[in-house]
């Protein structure tokens, strides 16, 4: 049986949690949270590596994050725009772990694979609450906050996590993926080969100054937030 977890981050490919929320993750492993990635792509498609060099550094990288799960479904990379198909299977995989925070990239983006993630994961948890909506799995409720985080650019948060204690963590499984950060012999130029992990480095310091703290990882609400008090 499925050991349930507390945090779900969906990733359209494998390193896009790390990029926008690997801080966060392993802080909330370190108060002791059950967290999980699921990658819903394995990132074929990707100019540098291969499927399998992709698997191991997300493998490691989960490991420097102590990931308590990593999920690896097989819609196919630039293709999810037309992946209405993947909601069930989305859906399976929220009714199995029953998560309580749910994470999914940020819509706006240049890579269009993070948008169409945004929107399969919002049906997702939507459907996974429906009684008659039918997976291998019954309908659970669990999912209390469904938040967004980011992966290219800079947007302007509607809320802050303090990450300042597990930045370490986030550059150490950046740097896992080597086939994708780093320039080798065989690989052509990106924009993730061009100083990719300083630019979110510098963006997580920016987001700290603005929180009034070291380093802040940045994210969007599907819900209100609401304070019981202040």
């Amino acid at each position: 049986m499925t050991k349930p977890v507390d945090l779900l981050a969906f990733s359209a490919h494998p390193d896009d949690a790390e990029i926008g929320m690997a801080a966060t993750l392993h802080q909330k492993k370190q108060e002791g949270a059950r967290t999980a990635i699921c990658s819903i792509t394995c990132a074929e498609l990707s100019s540098n590596g291969t499927p399998a060099m992709r698997q191991e550094e997300a493998a490691a990288a989960a490991a420097v994050l102590g990931v308590d799960e990593r999920i690896q479904l097989e819609a196919p990379d630039r293709g999810l725009v037309q992946q209405m198909g993947i909601i069930e299977e989305l859906t399976e995989v929220i009714r199995q772990y029953q998560p309580r925070l749910v994470f999914a990239p940020w819509h706006e983006d240049r890579h269009p694979d993070h948008g169409a993630a945004a929107s399969l994961v919002r049906e997702a948890v939507f459907n996974a609450r429906i009684r008659h909506y039918e997976t291998a799995t019954p309908a659970v409720k669990t999912v209390e906050k469904l938040y967004y985080y980011f992966i290219n650019g800079m947007p302007e948060p509607q809320f802050f996590v303090d990450v300042s204690n597990s930045m370490h963590a986030k550059k150490q499984a950046l740097n896992c993926y080597q086939s994708q950060f780093e320039g080798g012999a065989d690989s052509v130029q990106t924009p993730l080969t061009d100083g990719y992990i300083e630019a979110v480095t510098a963006r997580e310091r920016a987001y700290g100054r603005q929180a009034g703290t070291t380093y802040a990882e940045g994210f969007m609400s599907e819900y209100p937030i609401v304070f019981r008090s202040l």
